[in-house]
Protein backbone atom coordinates (compact mmCIF):
# COMPACT_ATOMS: atom_id res chain seq x y z
CA UNK A 1 0.00 0.00 0.00
CA UNK A 2 1.47 3.26 -1.07
CA UNK A 3 1.17 5.25 2.29
CA UNK A 4 1.53 9.31 2.44
CA UNK A 5 4.57 8.94 4.25
CA UNK A 6 5.71 6.66 1.25
CA UNK A 7 4.80 9.72 -0.96
CA UNK A 8 6.72 12.56 1.01
CA UNK A 9 9.54 10.14 0.80
CA UNK A 10 9.72 9.69 -3.11
CA UNK A 11 8.70 13.43 -3.55
CA UNK A 12 11.48 14.29 -1.41
CA UNK A 13 14.45 12.28 -3.05
CA UNK A 14 13.28 13.77 -6.77
CA UNK A 15 13.98 17.09 -5.54
CA UNK A 16 17.39 16.39 -3.93
CA UNK A 17 19.74 17.36 -6.24
CA UNK A 18 21.87 15.07 -7.96
CA UNK A 19 25.52 13.91 -6.86
CA UNK A 20 27.58 16.63 -8.70
CA UNK A 21 29.99 15.50 -11.54
CA UNK A 22 34.02 14.78 -10.38
CA UNK A 23 35.81 18.60 -11.41
CA UNK A 24 37.55 17.62 -14.50
CA UNK A 25 40.12 16.85 -14.85
CA UNK A 26 41.13 15.31 -11.41
CA UNK A 27 44.69 14.10 -12.75
CA UNK A 28 47.24 14.58 -15.79
CA UNK A 29 46.06 14.28 -19.31
CA UNK A 30 47.94 12.13 -21.20
CA UNK A 31 48.11 13.20 -24.88
CA UNK A 32 48.68 9.73 -26.46
CA UNK A 33 50.95 9.59 -29.12
CA UNK A 34 51.80 7.26 -31.96
CA UNK A 35 55.04 8.75 -34.15
CA UNK A 36 57.57 9.31 -31.68
CA UNK A 37 59.98 12.08 -32.67
CA UNK A 38 58.36 13.05 -36.02
CA UNK A 39 55.48 16.05 -36.63
CA UNK A 40 53.12 14.32 -34.43
CA UNK A 41 55.52 13.65 -31.72
CA UNK A 42 56.21 18.02 -31.75
CA UNK A 43 52.81 19.08 -31.96
CA UNK A 44 51.83 17.26 -29.20
CA UNK A 45 53.90 18.95 -26.79
CA UNK A 46 53.41 22.15 -27.95
CA UNK A 47 49.63 21.35 -27.08
CA UNK A 48 50.12 19.64 -23.58
CA UNK A 49 51.90 22.96 -22.88
CA UNK A 50 49.68 25.30 -24.01
CA UNK A 51 46.14 23.36 -22.93
CA UNK A 52 48.20 22.69 -19.24
CA UNK A 53 48.45 27.06 -19.57
CA UNK A 54 45.08 28.21 -20.77
CA UNK A 55 43.05 25.22 -18.17
CA UNK A 56 46.10 25.10 -15.55
CA UNK A 57 45.89 21.54 -15.06
CA UNK A 58 48.79 19.05 -16.02
CA UNK A 59 48.89 17.50 -20.07
CA UNK A 60 51.94 14.76 -20.78
CA UNK A 61 52.73 13.26 -23.95
CA UNK A 62 52.78 9.28 -24.10
CA UNK A 63 54.94 7.72 -26.90
CA UNK A 64 52.89 4.17 -28.23
CA UNK A 65 54.57 3.27 -31.78
CA UNK A 66 53.89 1.06 -33.78
CA UNK A 67 51.91 -0.39 -36.89
CA UNK A 68 51.62 3.60 -38.36
CA UNK A 69 49.76 5.20 -34.98
CA UNK A 70 47.38 2.10 -35.05
CA UNK A 71 49.35 0.72 -31.17
CA UNK A 72 48.58 4.60 -30.09
CA UNK A 73 45.08 4.49 -31.09
CA UNK A 74 43.77 1.17 -29.80
CA UNK A 75 45.03 1.85 -26.61
CA UNK A 76 43.28 4.90 -26.44
CA UNK A 77 40.53 3.22 -27.61
CA UNK A 78 40.19 0.97 -24.61
CA UNK A 79 40.99 3.81 -22.41
CA UNK A 80 37.80 5.00 -20.03
CA UNK A 81 36.02 8.21 -21.39
CA UNK A 82 36.77 10.51 -18.92
CA UNK A 83 38.70 13.05 -20.18
CA UNK A 84 42.32 12.13 -18.58
CA UNK A 85 43.10 9.80 -22.21
CA UNK A 86 43.31 11.91 -25.66
CA UNK A 87 44.99 10.72 -28.73
CA UNK A 88 46.99 12.84 -30.82
CA UNK A 89 45.35 11.99 -34.44
CA UNK A 90 46.92 11.53 -37.61
CA UNK A 91 45.97 11.53 -40.94
CA UNK A 92 47.35 7.69 -41.31
CA UNK A 93 43.96 6.90 -38.72
CA UNK A 94 42.02 7.51 -42.14
CA UNK A 95 44.82 5.26 -44.31
CA UNK A 96 45.10 2.48 -41.08
CA UNK A 97 41.01 1.97 -41.94
CA UNK A 98 41.59 1.54 -45.41
CA UNK A 99 44.64 -0.54 -45.14
CA UNK A 100 44.22 -3.42 -42.40
CA UNK A 101 41.85 -6.15 -42.51
CA UNK A 102 41.82 -5.78 -38.42
CA UNK A 103 42.35 -3.06 -36.70
CA UNK A 104 40.65 -4.51 -33.12
CA UNK A 105 38.88 -0.64 -32.97
CA UNK A 106 36.27 1.27 -35.20
CA UNK A 107 37.82 4.10 -36.51
CA UNK A 108 35.07 6.46 -36.14
CA UNK A 109 32.86 4.91 -33.99
CA UNK A 110 35.37 4.37 -31.51
CA UNK A 111 36.41 7.57 -30.47
CA UNK A 112 35.27 11.23 -29.80
CA UNK A 113 36.25 13.58 -32.24
CA UNK A 114 37.09 16.68 -30.56
CA UNK A 115 38.81 19.02 -33.44
CA UNK A 116 41.61 19.10 -35.98
CA UNK A 117 44.80 21.16 -35.35
CA UNK A 118 47.31 21.07 -38.80
CA UNK A 119 46.73 20.23 -42.32
CA UNK A 120 49.70 20.21 -44.62
CA UNK A 121 51.60 18.37 -47.54
CA UNK A 122 54.13 15.79 -47.30
CA UNK A 123 57.38 16.37 -48.78
CA UNK A 124 59.96 14.05 -50.87
CA UNK A 125 63.50 14.53 -50.18
CA UNK A 126 66.74 12.86 -50.92
CA UNK A 127 70.00 13.21 -49.58
CA UNK A 128 72.49 16.04 -50.40
CA UNK A 129 74.86 13.37 -53.10
CA UNK A 130 71.77 11.97 -55.23
CA UNK A 131 71.72 12.60 -58.92
CA UNK A 132 68.06 13.66 -58.83
CA UNK A 133 67.88 17.65 -58.16
CA UNK A 134 63.93 17.49 -58.93
CA UNK A 135 60.65 15.12 -59.01
CA UNK A 136 60.63 14.68 -62.79
CA UNK A 137 64.90 14.07 -62.42
CA UNK A 138 63.71 11.53 -59.96
CA UNK A 139 61.12 9.70 -61.80
CA UNK A 140 63.53 9.76 -64.99
CA UNK A 141 66.05 8.37 -63.08
CA UNK A 142 63.88 5.26 -61.47
CA UNK A 143 62.49 4.36 -64.98
CA UNK A 144 66.21 3.77 -65.94
CA UNK A 145 66.95 2.10 -62.59
CA UNK A 146 67.88 -1.78 -62.82
CA UNK A 147 66.77 -2.55 -59.17
CA UNK A 148 63.55 -0.64 -57.24
CA UNK A 149 64.88 2.65 -55.66
CA UNK A 150 64.62 2.36 -52.11
CA UNK A 151 62.19 4.95 -49.95
CA UNK A 152 61.40 4.89 -46.31
CA UNK A 153 58.53 6.27 -44.45
CA UNK A 154 57.43 6.48 -40.70
CA UNK A 155 56.09 2.57 -41.05
CA UNK A 156 53.90 0.80 -43.19
CA UNK A 157 50.49 2.04 -43.27
CA UNK A 158 51.03 5.07 -42.66
CA UNK A 159 50.11 8.54 -45.01
CA UNK A 160 53.69 8.71 -46.35
CA UNK A 161 53.48 5.21 -47.37
CA UNK A 162 50.05 5.30 -49.05
CA UNK A 163 51.26 8.63 -50.75
CA UNK A 164 54.67 6.91 -51.94
CA UNK A 165 52.76 3.76 -53.62
CA UNK A 166 50.01 5.96 -54.86
CA UNK A 167 53.23 8.27 -56.59
CA UNK A 168 54.48 4.84 -57.84
CA UNK A 169 51.23 3.85 -58.95
CA UNK A 170 50.17 6.97 -60.82
CA UNK A 171 53.76 7.45 -62.73
CA UNK A 172 54.15 3.83 -63.16
CA UNK A 173 57.06 3.16 -61.60
CA UNK A 174 58.39 0.35 -58.71
CA UNK A 175 59.82 1.28 -55.35
CA UNK A 176 60.79 -0.28 -52.51
CA UNK A 177 59.73 0.19 -49.46
CA UNK A 178 61.69 0.39 -46.08
CA UNK A 179 59.17 1.06 -43.22
CA UNK A 180 60.86 2.46 -39.74
CA UNK A 181 59.21 2.94 -36.51
CA UNK A 182 58.92 6.88 -36.45
CA UNK A 183 61.02 9.47 -38.57
CA UNK A 184 64.46 9.54 -36.85
CA UNK A 185 66.05 6.27 -38.42
CA UNK A 186 64.70 7.07 -41.82
CA UNK A 187 66.65 10.43 -41.86
CA UNK A 188 69.96 9.17 -40.47
CA UNK A 189 69.69 6.21 -43.27
CA UNK A 190 68.53 9.02 -45.83
CA UNK A 191 71.90 11.26 -44.67
CA UNK A 192 73.84 8.09 -44.60
CA UNK A 193 72.88 7.36 -48.54
CA UNK A 194 71.37 3.90 -47.90
CA UNK A 195 67.93 5.25 -48.75
CA UNK A 196 66.64 6.79 -52.38
CA UNK A 197 64.39 9.17 -50.52
CA UNK A 198 62.18 9.45 -47.66
CA UNK A 199 58.17 10.74 -48.06
CA UNK A 200 58.00 12.80 -44.18
CA UNK A 201 56.13 15.90 -42.79
CA UNK A 202 57.60 19.46 -43.37
CA UNK A 203 58.93 19.30 -39.62
CA UNK A 204 60.98 16.99 -40.15
CA UNK A 205 61.88 17.68 -43.42
CA UNK A 206 62.64 21.56 -43.45
CA UNK A 207 64.82 22.12 -40.74
CA UNK A 208 67.54 19.82 -42.98
CA UNK A 209 66.86 21.20 -46.50
CA UNK A 210 66.95 24.67 -45.06
CA UNK A 211 71.01 23.75 -43.94
CA UNK A 212 71.65 21.71 -46.93
CA UNK A 213 71.24 18.48 -45.53
CA UNK A 214 68.71 16.98 -47.64
CA UNK A 215 67.44 18.52 -50.76
CA UNK A 216 63.43 18.78 -51.23
CA UNK A 217 62.21 16.50 -54.75
CA UNK A 218 58.81 17.31 -54.69
CA UNK A 219 55.90 18.24 -52.51
CA UNK A 220 52.67 15.69 -52.36
CA UNK A 221 49.57 18.79 -52.21
CA UNK A 222 47.93 20.01 -55.60
CA UNK A 223 49.07 23.58 -54.79
CA UNK A 224 53.19 24.54 -54.28
CA UNK A 225 53.59 24.46 -50.60
CA UNK A 226 53.87 28.03 -48.78
CA UNK A 227 57.34 26.70 -47.30
CA UNK A 228 59.14 25.60 -50.16
CA UNK A 229 57.46 28.06 -53.14
CA UNK A 230 60.22 26.62 -55.66
CA UNK A 231 59.53 23.04 -55.27
CA UNK A 232 57.42 21.60 -57.59
CA UNK A 233 54.50 19.47 -56.78
CA UNK A 234 54.30 15.68 -58.55
CA UNK A 235 51.86 17.20 -60.77
CA UNK A 236 54.11 20.00 -62.35
CA UNK A 237 56.59 16.75 -62.23
CA UNK A 238 54.42 14.69 -64.56
CA UNK A 239 52.39 12.56 -62.39
CA UNK A 240 48.95 13.51 -63.51
CA UNK A 241 45.97 13.60 -60.80
CA UNK A 242 48.01 13.24 -57.65
CA UNK A 243 47.51 14.86 -54.40
CA UNK A 244 47.74 13.67 -51.00
CA UNK A 245 48.46 15.20 -47.95
CA UNK A 246 47.81 14.51 -44.38
CA UNK A 247 46.62 16.57 -41.23
CA UNK A 248 46.61 16.07 -37.42
CA UNK A 249 43.84 16.58 -34.83
CA UNK A 250 42.90 15.80 -31.33
CA UNK A 251 40.47 12.76 -30.41
CA UNK A 252 39.54 10.79 -27.28
CA UNK A 253 37.69 7.21 -26.53
CA UNK A 254 33.82 7.14 -27.74
CA UNK A 255 31.51 8.29 -25.32
CA UNK A 256 33.54 10.75 -23.45
CA UNK A 257 30.82 13.74 -21.76
CA UNK A 258 29.96 16.43 -23.90
CA UNK A 259 30.76 19.44 -21.36
CA UNK A 260 34.19 18.06 -21.68
CA UNK A 261 34.22 17.43 -25.56
CA UNK A 262 32.85 21.63 -25.39
CA UNK A 263 35.98 22.44 -23.26
CA UNK A 264 38.62 20.64 -24.92
CA UNK A 265 37.20 22.19 -28.44
CA UNK A 266 36.69 25.66 -27.02
CA UNK A 267 40.67 25.40 -25.51
CA UNK A 268 41.79 24.05 -28.73
CA UNK A 269 40.11 26.56 -30.83
CA UNK A 270 41.66 29.44 -28.35
CA UNK A 271 44.83 28.05 -28.52
CA UNK A 272 45.22 27.89 -32.41
CA UNK A 273 43.82 31.04 -32.77
CA UNK A 274 46.02 32.86 -31.15
CA UNK A 275 49.44 34.49 -33.32
CA UNK A 276 51.99 32.99 -31.18
CA UNK A 277 50.86 29.20 -31.98
CA UNK A 278 49.77 29.85 -35.46
CA UNK A 279 53.15 31.11 -36.72
CA UNK A 280 55.00 28.11 -34.78
CA UNK A 281 53.09 25.63 -36.46
CA UNK A 282 53.80 27.39 -39.51
CA UNK A 283 57.16 27.36 -38.63
CA UNK A 284 57.07 23.65 -38.67
CA UNK A 285 55.03 23.66 -41.99
CA UNK A 286 51.74 23.49 -41.04
CA UNK A 287 48.53 25.56 -41.14
CA UNK A 288 45.75 25.55 -38.54
CA UNK A 289 42.49 24.63 -39.13
CA UNK A 290 40.58 24.83 -35.98
CA UNK A 291 36.79 23.51 -36.22
CA UNK A 292 34.21 21.73 -34.87
CA UNK A 293 34.11 18.04 -33.74
CA UNK A 294 31.54 17.53 -36.02
CA UNK A 295 33.62 19.09 -39.13
CA UNK A 296 36.92 17.07 -37.81
CA UNK A 297 34.66 13.77 -38.36
CA UNK A 298 33.45 14.56 -41.42
CA UNK A 299 36.95 15.05 -42.66
CA UNK A 300 37.27 12.01 -41.29
CA UNK A 301 34.81 10.08 -42.89
CA UNK A 302 36.05 11.34 -46.40
CA UNK A 303 39.54 10.46 -45.93
CA UNK A 304 38.35 7.05 -44.73
CA UNK A 305 36.93 6.66 -48.36
CA UNK A 306 39.36 8.31 -50.34
CA UNK A 307 42.08 5.98 -49.12
CA UNK A 308 39.40 2.89 -49.93
CA UNK A 309 39.34 3.97 -53.59
CA UNK A 310 42.83 4.08 -53.60
CA UNK A 311 43.64 0.69 -51.66
CA UNK A 312 41.00 -0.93 -54.31
CA UNK A 313 41.87 0.95 -57.53
CA UNK A 314 45.44 0.39 -57.25
CA UNK A 315 45.33 -3.42 -56.12
CA UNK A 316 47.27 -2.65 -53.18
CA UNK A 317 47.42 -5.45 -50.85
CA UNK A 318 45.73 -5.07 -47.40
CA UNK A 319 47.96 -5.34 -44.47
Amino acid sequence: MITRRKLIGAAAALAAPLPARAAWPEKPVVIVNGFPGGNADVVARILADEFARKLGHAFVVEQKAGAGGVVAAASVARAAPDGHTLLLMVGGHAVSAALYNKLGFRPVEDFTMIGMITEFPFVIATHAGHAAKNGAELIALARRASEPMLFGTPGNGTGQHMSAELFAAKAGLKFKHVPYRGSGQGVIDLLGQRLDFIVDTPTVVLPLVRDGQLRALAVTGGVRFFALPEIRTLVEAGVDGYETGSWLGLGAPAGLPGEIVTALNRALREVLSEPPMADRLRELGSEVVPGTPEAFKARLESDIAKWTEVVRATGMQKI
